[in-house]
């Protein structure tokens, strides 16, 4: 009777911090908040080629959005760098006059992060160890143990291999100026491939279990 509900708890623990890591990563809400204004912008210019249109609907729905989290009391972290990050996508595509340009800080945005994750992981001191430790509570302790290290690392270039295969993917659509194979790849290759590596994250970092500060033994 007691082993079976260790086994429980164990899964309930699981379970919790899978959650976890889904949402420092982004998460769906996350993801939502940001790709949806995008394919509205996609689909509004298609019907009325006004780059100007388009990007008053994105910023509407972005702000209809963070109006919902804020009604449902959920956290407006991800509302507001959508309102953000849509101002911005907004700005670039006025700016040129190209509506293709709208996709273009998404670019910057990839490869910011590759280098990132490269960097980090060079230097063993992987981001998603940054951002996972102190969430999973084991701070930063998890560089004592060469194993949990590894497991950082090992799911860092997973990350790497994201934002590389977007560039490699986008950019030549980009330079095409192909409004909307690039709208429809930034879609595909966003909500599916983000969930597909966040799940992998998780299983590769779970495969070692997680170390707590000594303090705490």
């Amino acid at each position: 009777m007691s082993e079976g509900k260790e086994n429980s708890q164990g899964y309930q623990g699981h379970k919790e911090d899978r959650a976890k890591v889904i949402n420092a990563l982004g998460g769906t809400r996350g993801l939502l908040d940001t790709g949806l204004p995008s394919l509205l912008f996609l689909i509004v210019f298609d019907i009325t080629k006004s780059i100007t249109t388009s990007g008053i609907y994105a910023l509407a729905l972005s702000a209809v959005l963070a109006v919902i989290r804020l009604i449902k009391r959920e956290t407006l972290q991800h509302a507001v760098s959508g309102i953000l990050g849509t101002a911005i996508c907004a700005l670039f595509s006025r700016k040129t006059g190209h509506a293709v340009d709208f996709y273009l800080p998404g670019l910057f945005i990839n490869l910011g992060y590759a280098i990132v994750y490269i960097a980090t992981n060079l230097a063993k001191w992987p981001l998603l160890g940054i951002m996972l430790g102190p969430i999973l509570g084991e701070n930063f302790e998890w560089r004592k143990h060469p194993q949990r290290l590894a497991v950082y690392v090992k799911a860092g270039w997973l990350w790497v291999g994201l934002f590389i295969s977007r560039l490699l993917i986008q950019y030549p659509l980009y330079r095409a100026k192909n409004v909307n194979a690039l709208g429809l790849a930034r879609l595909v290759m966003g909500y599916p491939l983000f969930l597909f590596v966040a799940w992998m994250t998780w299983r590769v970092i779970r495969a070692v279990p997680s170390v707590k500060p000594e303090s705490e033994n």
